[in-house]
């Protein structure tokens, strides 16, 4: 364990614009926007680790950041309750945000994923997400799944599942990643509240997280550059030959790392699966592979 803790400068950027952001909320007397949080076709993972999440945490977020409505994991209201306050919001006049985790279903109307029940209807994921999605000031793609399927529809994806921009005609701010690191959403909703819409790319990721490949910033680079390559896990140089996707992966976690800034995959002599690419999984598979290039000795 490390003795001290060093944040990257995205993290102390991410900080300081959420520190602004309380200040104009206290300055201003403006009111806290509006966020719903689905859960949708996935493993609930990307809000896991957004309660991990540090600077800020999650407290933060909902105490000093948004007015969040609706999440299916940690709100206290359950059944009719819940979707009562969740569909109470469309009848706001009121801006709110929208985040989503986990891809849409699509089979059979959406019913292979049932949020709830609403007048004795049940509400599909498919519904909620075109309801709110269509409704919302800024619609978030929070993780893999959302952003353009993911796991959820790797093959053979029996429920029909796509990202959330499929079923939507707007913009959608994509955070892939499996799950999406806390500050990535945390800095961006951070941004959406202060500055309005952060820079994107081409694919609508934050350049603010998603502009330079793994491979660019790895610590592993001068070996892959020499062409010294590791026939094994644990071995301490560059792990291309192992499956590495870092080459073709765009986001930053060689400086911004992992569980409070500790650690991330490379440090921990596993290869870049490229979770955070889209295509991931069934493009970035075999997520380890040994070389056959080279002639047995």
């Amino acid at each position: 364990m490390r003795s001290k803790q060093i944040l990257p400068p995205e993290s102390v950027t991410n900080q300081a614009i959420a520190n602004r952001l309380v200040e104009g909320v206290i300055t201003s007397k403006k009111k806290k926007p509006k966020m719903i949080w689905m859960e949708l076709n996935g493993c609930s993972g990307n809000v896991i680790s957004l309660l991990n999440g540090t600077h800020p945490d999650f407290d933060y977020m909902i105490t000093s950041m948004v007015d969040l409505v609706y999440n299916n994991s940690v709100m206290a209201a359950e059944g009719e309750r819940a979707i009562e306050n969740l569909m109470n919001v469309l009848d706001d006049e009121e801006e709110f945000i929208f985040a989503v985790e986990g891809a849409v279903a699509t089979k059979n109307n959406g019913l292979y994923n049932v949020v709830g029940s609403w007048k004795g209807e049940p509400l599909t994921g498919l519904k909620v997400a075109k309801m709110f999605g269509e409704k919302a000031k800024h619609v978030i793609a929070v993780g893999a799944c959302a952003s353009h399927g993911g796991i959820s529809a790797a093959k053979p994806n029996p429920s029909e599942s796509v990202g959330l921009q499929r079923v939507l005609e707007r913009k959608v701010i994509k955070l892939p990643g499996c799950p999406c690191h806390p500050d990535w959403f945390l800095g961006t909703l951070a941004h959406l509240i202060l500055y309005g819409e952060p820079e994107l790319d081409h694919l609508d990721r934050p350049k603010m997280f998603y502009s330079t490949l793994i491979h660019d910033r790895c610590p592993r680079r001068p070996y892959f550059d020499r062409g010294i390559f590791a026939k094994k896990l644990g071995d301490k140089e560059c792990l291309f030959k192992l499956g590495c996707r870092g080459p073709v992966t765009r986001i930053d976690c060689p400086t911004r790392q992992w569980n409070g800034y500790v650690n991330w995959p490379i440090e921990d002599n596993t290869p870049c699966i490229g979770c955070a690419q889209f295509g991931f999984p069934d493009q970035m598979a075999p997520f380890v592979r040994y070389d056959t290039t080279e002639e047995e000795t």
